[in-house]
Protein backbone atom coordinates (compact mmCIF):
# COMPACT_ATOMS: atom_id res chain seq x y z
CA UNK A 1 0.00 0.00 0.00
CA UNK A 2 1.43 3.42 -0.89
CA UNK A 3 2.64 5.51 2.02
CA UNK A 4 0.07 8.28 1.53
CA UNK A 5 -2.88 5.85 1.55
CA UNK A 6 -1.41 4.08 4.56
CA UNK A 7 -1.29 7.39 6.48
CA UNK A 8 -4.89 8.15 5.46
CA UNK A 9 -5.99 4.77 6.76
CA UNK A 10 -4.14 5.20 10.04
CA UNK A 11 -5.70 8.64 10.59
CA UNK A 12 -9.17 7.41 9.62
CA UNK A 13 -8.94 4.40 11.94
CA UNK A 14 -7.66 6.48 14.81
CA UNK A 15 -10.41 9.05 14.36
CA UNK A 16 -13.04 6.33 14.57
CA UNK A 17 -11.65 5.16 17.87
CA UNK A 18 -12.08 8.52 19.53
CA UNK A 19 -14.84 8.18 22.12
CA UNK A 20 -16.63 10.34 24.58
CA UNK A 21 -14.52 9.05 27.42
CA UNK A 22 -11.17 9.90 25.86
CA UNK A 23 -11.09 13.25 27.63
CA UNK A 24 -12.08 13.63 31.23
CA UNK A 25 -12.49 17.05 32.80
CA UNK A 26 -9.81 16.49 35.42
CA UNK A 27 -6.30 17.77 34.66
CA UNK A 28 -4.81 14.30 35.24
CA UNK A 29 -6.87 12.90 32.38
CA UNK A 30 -4.89 14.81 29.73
CA UNK A 31 -2.27 12.57 28.21
CA UNK A 32 1.36 13.68 28.69
CA UNK A 33 1.88 14.40 24.99
CA UNK A 34 -1.17 16.69 25.06
CA UNK A 35 0.00 18.76 28.00
CA UNK A 36 1.15 22.21 27.15
CA UNK A 37 4.46 23.38 28.60
CA UNK A 38 5.11 24.22 32.19
CA UNK A 39 3.15 27.47 32.42
CA UNK A 40 -0.17 25.58 32.22
CA UNK A 41 -1.87 25.48 35.62
CA UNK A 42 -4.53 22.97 36.69
CA UNK A 43 -7.46 25.26 35.88
CA UNK A 44 -6.18 25.89 32.37
CA UNK A 45 -5.63 22.17 31.77
CA UNK A 46 -9.14 21.46 32.97
CA UNK A 47 -10.54 24.09 30.61
CA UNK A 48 -8.55 22.68 27.68
CA UNK A 49 -9.87 19.16 28.24
CA UNK A 50 -13.40 20.48 28.78
CA UNK A 51 -13.42 22.37 25.49
CA UNK A 52 -11.99 19.33 23.71
CA UNK A 53 -14.83 17.22 25.05
CA UNK A 54 -17.35 19.87 24.03
CA UNK A 55 -15.88 20.07 20.55
CA UNK A 56 -15.75 16.28 20.30
CA UNK A 57 -19.48 16.01 21.04
CA UNK A 58 -20.51 18.84 18.70
CA UNK A 59 -21.81 18.22 15.21
CA UNK A 60 -19.14 17.93 12.52
CA UNK A 61 -16.26 16.95 14.81
CA UNK A 62 -15.79 13.37 13.63
CA UNK A 63 -15.47 13.78 9.86
CA UNK A 64 -12.64 11.73 8.37
CA UNK A 65 -10.26 13.18 5.81
CA UNK A 66 -11.35 12.08 2.29
CA UNK A 67 -8.89 10.12 0.10
CA UNK A 68 -6.32 12.23 -1.67
CA UNK A 69 -7.71 11.42 -5.12
CA UNK A 70 -10.92 13.23 -4.12
CA UNK A 71 -9.22 16.44 -2.99
CA UNK A 72 -9.83 19.60 -4.99
CA UNK A 73 -6.76 20.80 -6.93
CA UNK A 74 -4.78 23.72 -5.55
CA UNK A 75 -4.92 25.43 -8.95
CA UNK A 76 -2.20 26.88 -11.17
CA UNK A 77 -0.55 23.41 -11.13
CA UNK A 78 0.57 23.98 -7.55
CA UNK A 79 1.34 20.88 -5.45
CA UNK A 80 -0.40 20.31 -2.14
CA UNK A 81 1.51 22.00 0.69
CA UNK A 82 2.93 19.84 3.48
CA UNK A 83 0.81 19.21 6.58
CA UNK A 84 1.36 21.31 9.66
CA UNK A 85 4.36 19.89 11.59
CA UNK A 86 2.57 19.75 14.96
CA UNK A 87 -1.15 20.61 14.51
CA UNK A 88 -1.82 20.92 18.22
CA UNK A 89 0.62 23.84 18.45
CA UNK A 90 -1.59 25.78 16.02
CA UNK A 91 -4.72 25.44 18.20
CA UNK A 92 -5.36 28.52 20.34
CA UNK A 93 -6.13 28.14 24.04
CA UNK A 94 -6.62 30.50 26.95
CA UNK A 95 -3.40 31.82 28.46
CA UNK A 96 -3.63 30.47 31.99
CA UNK A 97 -6.37 30.63 34.60
CA UNK A 98 -6.25 34.43 34.71
CA UNK A 99 -6.58 35.06 30.97
CA UNK A 100 -8.71 38.25 30.73
CA UNK A 101 -10.40 36.90 27.58
CA UNK A 102 -12.06 34.10 29.53
CA UNK A 103 -15.60 35.15 30.57
CA UNK A 104 -15.03 34.14 34.18
CA UNK A 105 -12.13 36.63 34.35
CA UNK A 106 -14.06 39.63 33.05
CA UNK A 107 -14.55 42.44 35.60
CA UNK A 108 -17.24 41.40 38.09
CA UNK A 109 -19.22 44.58 37.38
CA UNK A 110 -19.47 43.70 33.69
CA UNK A 111 -20.46 40.11 34.42
CA UNK A 112 -23.15 41.17 36.87
CA UNK A 113 -24.57 43.68 34.39
CA UNK A 114 -24.70 41.10 31.59
CA UNK A 115 -26.16 38.46 33.91
CA UNK A 116 -28.85 40.90 35.08
CA UNK A 117 -29.73 41.78 31.49
CA UNK A 118 -29.98 38.13 30.47
CA UNK A 119 -32.03 37.28 33.56
CA UNK A 120 -34.42 40.14 32.84
CA UNK A 121 -34.94 38.79 29.31
CA UNK A 122 -35.88 35.41 30.80
CA UNK A 123 -38.25 37.18 33.24
CA UNK A 124 -40.06 38.94 30.38
CA UNK A 125 -40.49 35.66 28.49
CA UNK A 126 -41.76 33.86 31.60
CA UNK A 127 -44.09 36.76 32.44
CA UNK A 128 -45.63 36.60 28.95
CA UNK A 129 -46.32 32.87 29.32
CA UNK A 130 -48.87 33.59 32.07
CA UNK A 131 -50.23 36.81 30.63
CA UNK A 132 -52.90 35.32 28.39
CA UNK A 133 -55.34 34.22 31.16
CA UNK A 134 -55.67 37.87 32.21
CA UNK A 135 -56.60 38.75 28.61
CA UNK A 136 -58.84 35.70 28.14
CA UNK A 137 -62.13 37.38 28.99
CA UNK A 138 -61.57 40.21 26.52
CA UNK A 139 -60.44 37.77 23.82
CA UNK A 140 -63.46 35.54 24.44
CA UNK A 141 -65.83 38.48 24.13
CA UNK A 142 -64.21 39.68 20.90
CA UNK A 143 -63.81 36.33 19.12
CA UNK A 144 -66.62 34.34 20.71
CA UNK A 145 -64.90 31.17 21.97
CA UNK A 146 -65.12 29.40 25.34
CA UNK A 147 -62.74 29.11 28.28
CA UNK A 148 -61.28 25.79 27.03
CA UNK A 149 -60.09 27.48 23.84
CA UNK A 150 -58.89 30.45 25.86
CA UNK A 151 -56.75 28.07 27.98
CA UNK A 152 -55.00 27.03 24.77
CA UNK A 153 -53.44 30.51 24.64
CA UNK A 154 -51.22 29.48 27.55
CA UNK A 155 -50.80 25.87 26.42
CA UNK A 156 -49.50 26.64 22.91
CA UNK A 157 -47.04 29.22 24.30
CA UNK A 158 -45.60 26.68 26.73
CA UNK A 159 -45.53 24.07 23.94
CA UNK A 160 -43.28 26.54 22.13
CA UNK A 161 -41.04 26.39 25.22
CA UNK A 162 -40.85 22.61 24.71
CA UNK A 163 -40.05 22.77 20.97
CA UNK A 164 -37.58 25.65 21.02
CA UNK A 165 -34.67 24.10 22.95
CA UNK A 166 -34.18 21.43 20.28
CA UNK A 167 -32.90 24.28 18.08
CA UNK A 168 -31.53 26.86 20.50
CA UNK A 169 -29.42 24.62 22.76
CA UNK A 170 -27.42 22.79 20.06
CA UNK A 171 -27.20 26.05 18.10
CA UNK A 172 -25.61 27.78 21.08
CA UNK A 173 -23.00 25.02 21.38
CA UNK A 174 -22.27 25.30 17.67
CA UNK A 175 -22.46 29.07 17.09
CA UNK A 176 -22.14 30.52 20.58
CA UNK A 177 -24.74 31.98 22.94
CA UNK A 178 -25.08 35.53 21.62
CA UNK A 179 -26.51 34.85 18.16
CA UNK A 180 -29.27 32.42 19.24
CA UNK A 181 -30.18 34.71 22.16
CA UNK A 182 -30.55 37.77 19.93
CA UNK A 183 -32.60 35.86 17.35
CA UNK A 184 -34.77 34.38 20.09
CA UNK A 185 -35.56 37.69 21.79
CA UNK A 186 -36.22 39.36 18.43
CA UNK A 187 -38.61 36.60 17.34
CA UNK A 188 -40.36 36.65 20.71
CA UNK A 189 -40.96 40.40 20.49
CA UNK A 190 -42.20 40.27 16.88
CA UNK A 191 -44.67 37.43 17.45
CA UNK A 192 -45.95 38.95 20.70
CA UNK A 193 -46.83 42.14 18.81
CA UNK A 194 -48.40 40.00 16.08
CA UNK A 195 -50.58 38.33 18.70
CA UNK A 196 -51.59 41.71 20.12
CA UNK A 197 -52.78 42.82 16.66
CA UNK A 198 -54.44 39.50 15.70
CA UNK A 199 -57.81 39.60 13.93
CA UNK A 200 -58.89 35.97 14.37
CA UNK A 201 -58.48 32.97 16.67
CA UNK A 202 -56.05 30.98 14.53
CA UNK A 203 -53.68 33.94 14.30
CA UNK A 204 -53.69 34.26 18.08
CA UNK A 205 -52.84 30.61 18.59
CA UNK A 206 -50.14 30.49 15.91
CA UNK A 207 -48.43 33.65 17.10
CA UNK A 208 -48.60 32.48 20.72
CA UNK A 209 -46.84 29.23 19.75
CA UNK A 210 -44.07 30.94 17.82
CA UNK A 211 -43.70 33.56 20.53
CA UNK A 212 -43.09 30.72 23.01
CA UNK A 213 -40.78 28.96 20.54
CA UNK A 214 -38.52 32.00 20.31
CA UNK A 215 -38.90 32.77 24.03
CA UNK A 216 -37.41 29.34 24.72
CA UNK A 217 -34.07 30.76 23.62
CA UNK A 218 -33.47 32.93 26.73
CA UNK A 219 -35.27 30.44 28.97
CA UNK A 220 -32.90 27.63 27.90
CA UNK A 221 -29.70 29.58 27.20
CA UNK A 222 -29.52 32.10 30.04
CA UNK A 223 -28.57 29.43 32.64
CA UNK A 224 -25.88 28.16 30.28
CA UNK A 225 -24.60 31.72 29.81
CA UNK A 226 -24.50 32.15 33.59
CA UNK A 227 -22.40 28.99 33.83
CA UNK A 228 -20.06 30.56 31.26
CA UNK A 229 -19.73 33.76 33.29
CA UNK A 230 -19.39 32.44 36.85
CA UNK A 231 -17.39 29.67 38.47
CA UNK A 232 -18.73 27.30 41.12
CA UNK A 233 -18.23 29.82 43.92
CA UNK A 234 -20.62 32.37 42.37
CA UNK A 235 -22.74 30.28 40.03
CA UNK A 236 -25.24 29.38 42.73
CA UNK A 237 -26.10 33.03 43.34
CA UNK A 238 -26.48 33.74 39.62
CA UNK A 239 -28.69 30.73 38.98
CA UNK A 240 -30.67 31.62 42.10
CA UNK A 241 -31.50 35.04 40.71
CA UNK A 242 -32.45 33.47 37.38
CA UNK A 243 -34.70 30.89 39.04
CA UNK A 244 -36.46 33.52 41.12
CA UNK A 245 -37.01 35.67 38.02
CA UNK A 246 -38.44 32.79 35.99
CA UNK A 247 -40.98 32.02 38.73
CA UNK A 248 -41.80 35.58 39.69
CA UNK A 249 -42.60 36.29 36.03
CA UNK A 250 -45.72 34.10 35.80
CA UNK A 251 -46.89 35.09 39.28
CA UNK A 252 -46.67 38.83 38.60
CA UNK A 253 -48.63 38.44 35.36
CA UNK A 254 -52.06 38.04 37.06
CA UNK A 255 -51.46 41.18 39.10
CA UNK A 256 -50.11 43.46 36.36
CA UNK A 257 -52.13 41.87 33.56
CA UNK A 258 -55.39 41.92 35.49
CA UNK A 259 -55.30 45.67 35.99
CA UNK A 260 -53.90 46.28 32.49
CA UNK A 261 -56.69 44.29 30.83
CA UNK A 262 -59.44 45.98 32.86
CA UNK A 263 -58.13 49.51 32.18
CA UNK A 264 -56.40 49.41 28.77
CA UNK A 265 -57.88 46.33 27.09
CA UNK A 266 -56.55 42.84 26.44
CA UNK A 267 -54.25 43.82 23.57
CA UNK A 268 -52.11 45.96 25.87
CA UNK A 269 -51.34 42.94 28.03
CA UNK A 270 -49.28 41.75 25.03
CA UNK A 271 -47.98 45.09 23.75
CA UNK A 272 -46.20 45.82 27.04
CA UNK A 273 -44.00 42.66 27.18
CA UNK A 274 -43.14 43.05 23.49
CA UNK A 275 -41.88 46.58 24.18
CA UNK A 276 -39.71 45.23 27.00
CA UNK A 277 -38.45 42.53 24.64
CA UNK A 278 -37.26 45.12 22.13
CA UNK A 279 -35.70 47.13 24.96
CA UNK A 280 -33.64 44.13 26.14
CA UNK A 281 -32.73 43.28 22.54
CA UNK A 282 -31.36 46.79 21.97
CA UNK A 283 -29.22 46.63 25.12
CA UNK A 284 -27.86 43.20 24.23
CA UNK A 285 -26.96 44.29 20.70
CA UNK A 286 -25.14 47.37 22.00
CA UNK A 287 -23.65 46.05 25.24
CA UNK A 288 -23.83 42.25 25.18
CA UNK A 289 -20.83 40.00 24.53
CA UNK A 290 -20.31 36.38 23.59
CA UNK A 291 -19.92 34.20 26.69
CA UNK A 292 -19.30 30.74 25.20
CA UNK A 293 -15.57 30.06 25.58
CA UNK A 294 -15.06 27.92 22.42
CA UNK A 295 -16.59 30.70 20.31
CA UNK A 296 -14.39 33.28 22.05
CA UNK A 297 -11.39 31.17 21.07
CA UNK A 298 -12.59 31.29 17.45
CA UNK A 299 -12.53 35.10 17.67
CA UNK A 300 -9.06 34.95 19.26
CA UNK A 301 -7.78 32.71 16.45
CA UNK A 302 -9.15 35.15 13.86
CA UNK A 303 -7.25 38.02 15.48
CA UNK A 304 -4.05 35.97 15.71
CA UNK A 305 -4.24 34.99 12.04
CA UNK A 306 -4.45 38.64 11.04
CA UNK A 307 -1.64 39.64 13.38
CA UNK A 308 0.78 36.83 12.49
CA UNK A 309 -0.28 36.12 8.89
CA UNK A 310 -0.06 32.47 9.88
CA UNK A 311 -3.23 30.99 8.44
CA UNK A 312 -2.76 27.64 10.17
CA UNK A 313 -3.72 29.13 13.55
CA UNK A 314 -7.26 28.11 14.50
CA UNK A 315 -9.57 27.15 17.36
CA UNK A 316 -10.93 23.64 17.80
CA UNK A 317 -14.38 24.99 17.00
CA UNK A 318 -13.04 25.92 13.54
CA UNK A 319 -12.48 22.23 12.82
CA UNK A 320 -16.20 21.51 12.77
CA UNK A 321 -17.70 20.52 9.41
CA UNK A 322 -21.47 20.91 9.52
CA UNK A 323 -23.44 18.03 8.07
CA UNK A 324 -27.25 18.11 8.11
CA UNK A 325 -27.65 14.41 8.85
CA UNK A 326 -25.23 14.62 11.76
CA UNK A 327 -26.92 17.80 12.92
CA UNK A 328 -30.16 15.86 13.34
CA UNK A 329 -28.77 12.64 14.76
CA UNK A 330 -26.13 14.13 17.07
CA UNK A 331 -26.82 17.68 18.13
CA UNK A 332 -30.62 17.85 18.03
CA UNK A 333 -30.86 14.41 19.62
CA UNK A 334 -28.46 15.22 22.47
CA UNK A 335 -31.07 16.77 24.81
CA UNK A 336 -33.31 13.74 24.24
CA UNK A 337 -30.33 11.44 24.80
CA UNK A 338 -29.51 13.17 28.07
CA UNK A 339 -33.13 12.97 29.17
CA UNK A 340 -33.64 9.27 28.57
CA UNK A 341 -30.17 7.81 29.20
CA UNK A 342 -29.09 9.81 32.25
CA UNK A 343 -31.08 8.89 35.42
CA UNK A 344 -30.08 12.14 37.13
CA UNK A 345 -31.43 14.26 34.28
CA UNK A 346 -34.60 12.20 33.89
CA UNK A 347 -35.70 11.92 37.54
CA UNK A 348 -34.76 15.46 38.51
CA UNK A 349 -36.46 16.81 35.39
CA UNK A 350 -39.57 14.75 36.22
CA UNK A 351 -39.71 16.32 39.69
CA UNK A 352 -39.10 19.82 38.36
CA UNK A 353 -41.70 19.26 35.61
CA UNK A 354 -44.34 18.45 38.22
CA UNK A 355 -43.49 21.60 40.18
CA UNK A 356 -43.48 23.66 36.98
CA UNK A 357 -46.84 22.28 35.90
CA UNK A 358 -48.29 23.19 39.28
CA UNK A 359 -47.06 26.75 38.85
CA UNK A 360 -49.37 27.04 35.83
CA UNK A 361 -52.11 25.11 37.63
CA UNK A 362 -52.04 27.70 40.42
CA UNK A 363 -52.66 30.41 37.81
CA UNK A 364 -56.01 28.67 37.26
CA UNK A 365 -56.59 27.66 40.89
CA UNK A 366 -56.16 31.10 42.47
CA UNK A 367 -59.04 32.66 40.48
CA UNK A 368 -61.22 29.69 41.53
CA UNK A 369 -60.38 30.14 45.22
CA UNK A 370 -60.19 33.91 45.49
CA UNK A 371 -62.54 34.81 42.65
CA UNK A 372 -65.30 32.20 42.88
CA UNK A 373 -65.09 31.17 46.55
CA UNK A 374 -64.22 34.55 48.10
CA UNK A 375 -65.79 36.73 45.39
CA UNK A 376 -62.81 38.99 44.66
CA UNK A 377 -63.03 40.96 41.37
CA UNK A 378 -60.55 40.64 38.46
CA UNK A 379 -57.18 42.15 39.25
CA UNK A 380 -57.81 42.00 42.99
CA UNK A 381 -58.00 38.19 42.90
CA UNK A 382 -54.42 38.23 41.62
CA UNK A 383 -53.10 40.05 44.70
CA UNK A 384 -52.78 36.83 46.79
CA UNK A 385 -49.97 35.89 44.41
CA UNK A 386 -47.92 38.42 46.39
CA UNK A 387 -47.59 35.80 49.15
CA UNK A 388 -46.27 33.32 46.58
CA UNK A 389 -43.76 35.90 45.39
CA UNK A 390 -42.67 36.53 48.98
CA UNK A 391 -42.20 32.79 49.37
CA UNK A 392 -40.00 32.77 46.28
CA UNK A 393 -37.89 35.58 47.73
CA UNK A 394 -37.60 33.81 51.11
CA UNK A 395 -36.56 30.59 49.39
CA UNK A 396 -33.92 32.42 47.39
CA UNK A 397 -32.56 34.08 50.54
CA UNK A 398 -32.48 30.70 52.28
CA UNK A 399 -30.38 29.17 49.51
CA UNK A 400 -28.09 32.18 49.32
CA UNK A 401 -27.56 32.05 53.10
CA UNK A 402 -25.88 28.67 52.58
CA UNK A 403 -23.48 30.09 50.01
CA UNK A 404 -20.69 30.82 52.53
CA UNK A 405 -20.67 27.26 53.81
CA UNK A 406 -20.68 26.01 50.20
CA UNK A 407 -17.66 28.15 49.32
CA UNK A 408 -15.85 26.85 52.43
CA UNK A 409 -16.50 23.26 51.35
CA UNK A 410 -15.30 24.16 47.88
CA UNK A 411 -11.99 25.57 49.18
CA UNK A 412 -11.48 22.60 51.48
CA UNK A 413 -11.96 20.31 48.47
CA UNK A 414 -9.34 22.12 46.31
CA UNK A 415 -12.06 24.00 44.40
CA UNK A 416 -13.55 20.75 43.07
CA UNK A 417 -17.37 21.02 43.36
CA UNK A 418 -19.38 18.03 44.56
CA UNK A 419 -22.87 18.38 43.02
CA UNK A 420 -24.57 16.64 45.95
CA UNK A 421 -23.73 19.60 48.19
CA UNK A 422 -26.52 21.43 46.38
CA UNK A 423 -29.33 19.07 47.37
CA UNK A 424 -30.08 19.80 51.05
CA UNK A 425 -32.20 22.93 50.31
CA UNK A 426 -33.96 20.92 47.60
CA UNK A 427 -35.00 18.34 50.20
CA UNK A 428 -36.19 21.03 52.63
CA UNK A 429 -38.06 22.77 49.81
CA UNK A 430 -39.79 19.53 48.80
CA UNK A 431 -41.24 19.11 52.28
CA UNK A 432 -42.29 22.78 52.45
CA UNK A 433 -43.95 22.62 49.02
CA UNK A 434 -46.01 19.54 49.84
CA UNK A 435 -47.09 21.08 53.16
CA UNK A 436 -48.05 24.34 51.46
CA UNK A 437 -50.24 22.56 48.90
CA UNK A 438 -52.13 20.68 51.65
CA UNK A 439 -52.53 23.95 53.56
CA UNK A 440 -53.87 25.77 50.47
CA UNK A 441 -56.37 23.02 49.66
CA UNK A 442 -57.82 22.64 53.13
CA UNK A 443 -58.18 26.35 53.91
CA UNK A 444 -59.33 27.70 50.53
CA UNK A 445 -62.51 25.74 49.92
CA UNK A 446 -64.91 27.72 52.14
CA UNK A 447 -65.56 31.32 53.13
CA UNK A 448 -65.82 30.22 56.76
CA UNK A 449 -62.01 30.32 56.80
CA UNK A 450 -60.53 33.79 56.31
CA UNK A 451 -58.95 34.42 52.91
CA UNK A 452 -55.64 35.17 54.60
CA UNK A 453 -55.23 31.46 55.45
CA UNK A 454 -54.98 30.14 51.84
CA UNK A 455 -53.04 33.28 50.93
CA UNK A 456 -50.43 32.53 53.62
CA UNK A 457 -50.04 28.99 52.22
CA UNK A 458 -48.40 30.64 49.23
CA UNK A 459 -45.36 31.40 51.40
CA UNK A 460 -44.57 27.69 51.76
CA UNK A 461 -45.51 26.89 48.16
CA UNK A 462 -43.29 29.64 46.76
CA UNK A 463 -40.46 28.74 49.16
CA UNK A 464 -40.57 25.10 48.05
CA UNK A 465 -40.81 25.89 44.34
CA UNK A 466 -37.77 28.12 44.18
CA UNK A 467 -35.53 25.97 46.38
CA UNK A 468 -36.32 22.83 44.37
CA UNK A 469 -35.74 24.57 41.07
CA UNK A 470 -32.73 26.61 42.12
CA UNK A 471 -30.79 23.70 43.55
CA UNK A 472 -32.09 21.32 40.90
CA UNK A 473 -30.65 23.56 38.19
CA UNK A 474 -27.39 23.97 40.11
CA UNK A 475 -27.16 20.20 40.50
CA UNK A 476 -27.65 19.71 36.76
CA UNK A 477 -25.05 22.40 36.02
CA UNK A 478 -22.45 20.87 38.32
CA UNK A 479 -23.16 17.36 37.02
CA UNK A 480 -23.21 18.17 33.28
CA UNK A 481 -21.21 21.38 33.01
CA UNK A 482 -19.69 20.44 29.64
CA UNK A 483 -23.15 20.26 28.07
CA UNK A 484 -25.03 22.77 30.19
CA UNK A 485 -27.21 24.04 27.33
CA UNK A 486 -28.29 20.54 26.29
CA UNK A 487 -28.97 19.49 29.90
CA UNK A 488 -31.14 22.57 30.37
CA UNK A 489 -32.79 21.96 27.00
CA UNK A 490 -33.77 18.44 28.08
CA UNK A 491 -35.12 19.85 31.32
CA UNK A 492 -36.99 22.65 29.54
CA UNK A 493 -38.52 20.30 26.96
CA UNK A 494 -40.11 17.89 29.42
CA UNK A 495 -41.23 20.41 32.01
CA UNK A 496 -42.70 22.62 29.28
CA UNK A 497 -44.72 19.69 27.93
CA UNK A 498 -46.04 19.04 31.43
CA UNK A 499 -46.61 22.76 32.04
CA UNK A 500 -48.54 23.01 28.77
CA UNK A 501 -50.99 20.32 29.90
CA UNK A 502 -51.88 21.66 33.34
CA UNK A 503 -53.81 24.78 32.20
CA UNK A 504 -56.13 22.51 30.18
CA UNK A 505 -57.52 20.69 33.22
CA UNK A 506 -56.49 22.62 36.35
CA UNK A 507 -59.58 24.83 36.55
CA UNK A 508 -61.94 21.91 35.95
CA UNK A 509 -60.08 19.79 38.51
CA UNK A 510 -60.42 22.39 41.25
CA UNK A 511 -64.07 23.04 40.39
CA UNK A 512 -65.18 19.40 40.03
CA UNK A 513 -63.11 17.71 42.75
CA UNK A 514 -63.35 20.66 45.05
CA UNK A 515 -60.46 22.79 46.20
CA UNK A 516 -59.73 20.59 49.22
CA UNK A 517 -59.57 17.27 47.34
CA UNK A 518 -57.70 18.69 44.37
CA UNK A 519 -55.17 20.09 46.83
CA UNK A 520 -54.94 16.71 48.58
CA UNK A 521 -54.29 14.89 45.30
CA UNK A 522 -51.53 17.30 44.30
CA UNK A 523 -50.05 17.29 47.81
CA UNK A 524 -49.84 13.49 47.86
CA UNK A 525 -47.98 13.44 44.53
CA UNK A 526 -45.61 16.13 45.83
CA UNK A 527 -44.97 14.03 48.95
CA UNK A 528 -44.14 10.96 46.85
CA UNK A 529 -41.47 12.95 45.00
CA UNK A 530 -39.62 14.18 48.10
CA UNK A 531 -37.30 11.09 48.12
CA UNK A 532 -35.86 11.92 44.64
CA UNK A 533 -33.25 14.47 45.85
CA UNK A 534 -32.61 12.31 48.92
CA UNK A 535 -31.72 9.39 46.63
CA UNK A 536 -29.39 11.59 44.58
CA UNK A 537 -27.69 12.84 47.73
CA UNK A 538 -26.95 9.22 48.66
CA UNK A 539 -26.29 7.61 45.27
CA UNK A 540 -25.52 10.56 42.95
CA UNK A 541 -21.72 10.01 42.87
CA UNK A 542 -22.15 6.40 41.72
CA UNK A 543 -24.59 7.44 39.00
CA UNK A 544 -22.23 10.13 37.72
CA UNK A 545 -19.30 7.72 37.64
CA UNK A 546 -21.29 5.52 35.25
CA UNK A 547 -22.29 8.45 33.04
CA UNK A 548 -20.58 9.01 29.69
CA UNK A 549 -21.44 12.70 29.59
CA UNK A 550 -20.93 13.83 33.17
CA UNK A 551 -17.34 15.09 33.62
CA UNK A 552 -17.32 14.77 37.39
CA UNK A 553 -15.51 11.83 38.88
CA UNK A 554 -16.21 12.07 42.61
Amino acid sequence: MPEEKMMDKIEDDSSREIGVLEYDSSPDSIAPHERRPSNCDSIELQRISTYRLQQQQTVGSCHNRPPKDKWLPMGATKPYPPSLPDPDNYVVEFEGAEDPMHPQNWPMRNRIFLAALLTFSAYVCAYTSAMFPTAAQGVQNEFGFGQEVAALGTTVYVLGFAAGPTIWAPGSELLGRRGPLLVGIFGFSIFTIACATAKDTQTIMLTRFFSGFFAASPIALVPASLSDLFNSAHRGVAVGMYTMAVFIGPFTAPIIGGFTASNLGWRWTLYIPSFFGFFVLTLLVLLGRETYAPTILVEKATILRRQTRNWGIHARQDELEIDFRELITKNLARPVRLLFTEPIVFLLTLYMSFIYGLAYALLQAYPVVFGEVYGMPAGVNGLPFIALILGLILGTLFVLSLQKSYIKKLKDNNNVPVPEWRLLPCIVGGAAFAGGIFWFGWTGFTTSIHWMAPTAAGLLVGFGMVTIFMQGWNYLLDSYLNFAASAFAANTMLRSLVGACFPLFAKQMFENLGVQWAGTLIGCIATLMIPIPIAFRLYGPKLRQKSRLSPTRV
